[in-house]
């Protein structure tokens, strides 16, 4: 696919999908969508990591209205079922560790699509709205689902009925996001983080996002097997037996992803 909304480059085996429509605040159009699932599933037999960030001074602003005078019009159901969700379902069942690299202002959905990630990173000048009662709406875009999980009932209850802003740093604080850096060092940081991930034991961390997203669902003995038939599969990797060797030999280990 030609992207003509997003852009994606690969290099040491990280992938960097960046939302580029920098006019609009990177609003999300059905291009776009469209790009980003076809993108992330790109990304995920192609790298090892994969980092979702914007152009311009926004991460994004959301769902796009285009003509507001047409805008009531917009078939929101067929728009979030047809498009939204491929989307989204893209980047959860992505095999590889996620991030979104939030470089400025996630609203509506924007802020979603970055909460659907595994791992949050923040500039501390950007900040996450629930704008959708602003005009009527509910949260959507998994927004009713990622946000009681993170932040508990009551705050996620807050976020969506008043419609503030929350800060990168008070959404760090609150459990939203992994972390909140000062803008000078972000750029830095969330590369140094994607490396990180990008020189792990690759099949390793997608048993990590199986089990701990799993958890919500199952009782304890439940959890437990899981856990016991994922670490099975995990102990039968090159990557366990290249990471007990180099701590035997008191090394870094040299994890090949498999």
């Amino acid at each position: 696919m030609n992207y003509t909304t997003i852009k994606l480059a690969i290099r040491d085996d990280v992938a960097i999908l960046t939302l580029n429509r920098p006019d609009v605040m990177n609003a999300l159009n059905t291009q776009m969508r469209a790009e980003i699932a076809h993108a992330v599933k790109e990304a995920g037999t192609s790298a090892r990591v994969l980092v979702i960030t914007g152009a311009g001074r926004a991460f994004c602003s959301g769902q796009d209205l285009g003509d507001r005078a047409n805008a009531a019009d917009i078939d929101l159901e067929r728009t979030l079922r047809d498009e939204y969700l491929p989307m989204l379902k893209a980047i959860f069942d992505c095999p590889i560790p996620t991030i979104a690299a939030v470089n400025g202002a996630a609203a509506g959905a924007g802020a979603n699509l970055a909460l659907a990630t595994d791992v949050v990173i923040a500039s501390e000048s950007a900040m996450f709205l629930q704008a959708f009662t602003r005009i009527g709406l509910i949260p959507d875009a998994g927004g009713t689902y990622w946000l009681p999980r993170q932040i508990g009932a009551a705050r996620a209850m807050g976020a969506a009925l008043f419609a503030e802003p929350v800060k990168a740093c008070q959404a760090a604080d609150w459990g939203m996001i992994w972390e909140a850096v000062p803008e000078e060092e972000f750029a830095d940081h969330w590369w140094s983080r994607a490396i990180k991930l990008a020189q792990g034991p690759t099949a390793a961390y997608r048993h990590v996002k199986e089990a701990i997203r799993g958890s919500y669902d199952n009782s304890l003995d439940e959890q437990l097997a899981i856990e016991a038939r994922l670490q099975g599969e995990c102990g039968k990797t090159r990557d366990f037996k290249e990471g007990v060797l180099a701590f035997l030999e008191k090394r870094p280990a040299n994890y090949e992803g498999r």
